[in-house]
């Protein structure tokens, strides 16, 4: 990156207020600026360079300035790099110094990626605002969560949407409070150990308060779209620097730990280095992590630089939460339709890291997928639920709404110890009845069209179910957590057993391993399977998986097992922990346990030399 440019955007410094844009097309540029103090209007021209870059000082600017750019006088419009609006996207920029904000988290320490615990949460439907969410930390961090993955927040027309329609990368949305109540936020998710990964959006912009095109048309590719909106010409160093330094600006002005991208497979670049091998070695040069969304499952993605890999922490893994969600439901639509279910398909995503390896997908409609067994097993991002597999369902349902208790509690301590790095969406882990729906809050055109698609999206439903408007205030409303049932009687069952789970997680190394050496998948009868960790240290354990109807099954190991946790305790809403006689199980109902048996450190220390 160019370190000899001011930073785009508007930069308070003791000579005043720099302001500094791409517009290669505009011969001049005025910063029309409404002063914080009194009702004046001023005007600061701005010196354009070879580049088409314009630069200029505002002497007499401060933070919270309002200003707006007039381009070879047309115009105003907002700054593309806007640190905070005022109203809306379409509205003035206001001027920030995030210098102002005295950070509390100097004795922070970054998380180890290995040891990490992921929760996605949006902030409208977690706490309402950016500070409402600080309340709900403590309980987070005693769950055992030890990092936010935050829903994107760059700013976007009206009062709640999901975020993937920002408009304004670098503005905090302001539905959600100031520049400085994010801050907050962060402040107290490190204060209390919580690390925070942000959600950010390089496919494409929202439809409304979109002004990027003023400044320039070179912004967006000429050839390369996305299912929502145009790409981005990434191979023009302006257009690359745009959104690089956004995550140099979260990370530097906000403390972001790390970032999900998403929808990677629809950033396109010609140029080499790709700009995601880019961002990554940014980003992981400043001590932070970076994760991909990306439904290829392309090894590439999260393999090293130096081995042509694109330098991905870890990706979202779907086939995971396909192949062990149609094993209880059945389900056959969409892409749930590539999945049969079986016990042989999970044991394929548990032994690989992904089920789709070069197969055919009939809903991708092309081959998916290579292996990638030989990547580190933290690279794998593992969720019963997201935002998409809750909120793209008609009524936006959750997993326990459609399986049995003890399926969801099976599914659940299962997947809390899986060797994969975990992580849960926001209610999960109470099985919270609050919904999370699609929910828009466009102007009335965009709107409708809006509802119109949702309607057609879902139209292979046939009249069965009413779908909801998205636009409909209500649809918001109702999918905010309720949090006061978290303790009550139904719900309080199912935090113990996460709890317990994340509990033993981070206790024992051996379910957060670093090598695939340290454990072995196999089967067990029709529908059971086993995960057997290699002892670390005095204690050996294997997590075992029995997915539906009753079975009498042999541990697969010889020793003397002992039952360590059980879906089926009492204490987390179950019938009762399964009988174990002379290493064989009973199971009446899904059940997931952790079996344990104990090694004498001589023997231990013998193993290790072999």
């Amino acid at each position: 990156m160019n370190q000899t440019k001011p930073r785009l955007g508007a930069t308070v410094s003791l000579q005043g207020v720099t302001y500094h844009l791409w517009a290669p097309t505009t011969q001049h540029v005025i910063a029309r600026v409404y002063s914080r103090v009194g009702n004046s209007v001023r005007s600061v021209p701005l010196e354009r360079d070879a580049e088409g870059y314009h630069t200029g000082v505002d002497v007499l600017g401060q933070s919270g300035d309002r200003y707006m750019y007039l381009l070879d006088d047309r115009g105003p419009f907002p700054d593309p790099a806007s640190r905070a609006q005022h109203t809306t996207p379409h509205s003035p920029c206001i001027v920030v110094d995030p210098k102002a904000y005295t950070w509390k988290d100097t004795d922070w320490k970054p998380i180890p990626f290995r040891d990490m615990v992921l929760y996605e949460l949006h902030i409208g439907t977690f706490g309402g605002t950016y500070r409402g969410c600080i309340e709900h930390l403590n309980m987070l961090r005693d769950l055992g969560v030890n990092a936010l993955e935050i829903m994107p927040v760059s700013d976007f027309p009206g009062s709640h949407n999901w975020g993937y329609d920002g408009v304004l990368i670098y503005a905090p949305a302001r539905c959600y409070g100031t520049p400085d109540d994010f801050r907050a936020l962060i402040d107290a998710a490190h204060n209390r150990g919580l690390a925070v990964i942000l959600d950010v959006v390089y496919n494409h912009l929202g439809p409304d308060g979109n002004h990027l095109e003023r400044f320039s048309p070179d912004y967006f590719h000429p050839t390369h779209g996305t299912p929502w909106g145009k790409g981005f010409q990434f191979r023009l160093p302006a257009v690359r620097r745009f959104f690089v330094e956004n995550l140099l600006y979260w990370m530097e002005d906000f403390h972001i730990d790390g970032f999900r991208l998403d929808a990677t497979q629809e950033i396109t670049d010609e140029s080499s280095p790709h700009v995601l091998a880019e961002m990554s070695t940014l980003v992981k040069s400043r001590g932070g992590c970076i994760i991909a969304e990306d439904m290829r499952n392309e090894a590439q993605m999260i393999s090293p630089i130096s081995e042509g890999g694109q330098g991905f922490d870890a990706v979202w893994t779907e086939d995971f939460h396909h192949a062990i969600r149609v094993g209880q439901t059945g389900e056959d639509s969409l892409y749930y339709a590539d999945f049969n279910g079986s016990r042989d398909e999970l044991v394929s995503n548990l032994t690989h890291g992904w089920h789709y390896r070069g197969e055919f997908s009939k809903f991708w409609k092309r081959h998916r997928g290579n292996e990638g067994m030989h990547l580190p097993p933290q690279a794998f991002i593992y969720y019963l639920s997201n935002h998409d597999q809750t909120g793209n369902r008609p009524l936006g349902d959750r997993l326990h709404d459609v399986v049995s208790p003890a399926a969801y509690r099976a599914m659940s301590l299962f997947f809390c110890l899986l060797p994969y790095t975990p992580m849960l969406f926001m209610g999960q882990e109470w099985a919270a009845s609050t919904p999370f729906m699609y929910f828009t809050d466009h102007e009335p055109d965009l709107g409708r069209a809006v509802t119109e698609g949702r309607l057609r999206e879902f139209a292979y439903l046939q009249g069965n179910i009413p779908i909801p408007d998205p636009q409909d205030p209500k649809i918001f409303e109702c999918s905010r957590l309720d949090w006061t049932e978290c303790l009550k009687p139904g719900h309080v069952e199912i935090w113990n057993l996460y709890r317990a789970c994340l509990q033993l997680r981070h206790k024992e190394p051996a379910f957060r391993p670093h090598s695939r050496n340290d454990w072995e998948v196999v089967t067990m009868g029709p529908e059971s399977m086993a995960i057997r960790y290699h002892p670390l240290e005095e204690r050996e354990f294997i997590l075992i998986y029995h997915r539906k109807g009753t079975a009498e099954e042999s541990i697969p190991f010889e020793g003397d097992w002992k039952i360590l946790l059980s879906s089926e305790d009492a204490s987390f809403g179950g019938a009762g922990t399964p009988k174990l006689n002379s290493e064989r199980l009973t199971f009446s109902a899904p059940t997931a346990l952790v079996v344990y048996k104990t090694h004498s450190p001589k023997k231990l220390k013998i193993a290790s030399k072999n």
